[in-house]
Formats: C-alpha cells, sequence, structure tokens
C-alpha cells in the first residue's frame, strides 16, 4: 500500500471514531497530509543533514587554523 492510501485509511478511521459524519472527509485530510509529508519530510532531513556537515566543515576548519597558528 502507498503512504497516500494509508494516510487515507488512517485519516478515515480517525474522523469515523467522533461518529458525526462519514469518514470520506478525514480520508481526504489524510491522503493529503501523506502526499504532504512526503514530500517535507525528505526535504527537511536532508537540510539538517546538510547543516551538520557544514558546521562539522567549520569546526574541523577552525581546529586546523588554530594548529596552524602554534
Amino acid at each position: 500500500m502507498g503512504a497516500t492510501t494509508i494516510g487515507a485509511l488512517i485519516g478515515g478511521a480517525i474522523d469515523a471514531m467522533s461518529g458525526d459524519d462519514s469518514a470520506a472527509d478525514g480520508a481526504l485530510y489524510g491522503a493529503i497530509t501523506a502526499n504532504v509529508l512526503k514530500l517535507v519530510l525528505p526535504v527537511a532531513f536532508t537540510y539538517v543533514i546538510g547543516w551538520g556537515v557544514l558546521k562539522g566543515v567549520e569546526t574541523l576548519g577552525d581546529a586546523i587554523s588554530e594548529k596552524v597558528k602554534s
């Protein structure tokens, strides 16, 4: 099953628990949320990894420049 289908199933199940109406609107919100997360999470993860690498390179550069000055 794809993430969209699983999101729709979870959203529909959560919406159906209230018992007010059909689960269709919850399924729609779940599917939309799943698709947004499929885009946002990899971008955020890539940003965090890149930021960590840049900070590591900066720290390493500072350490090397301190060694050269000594």
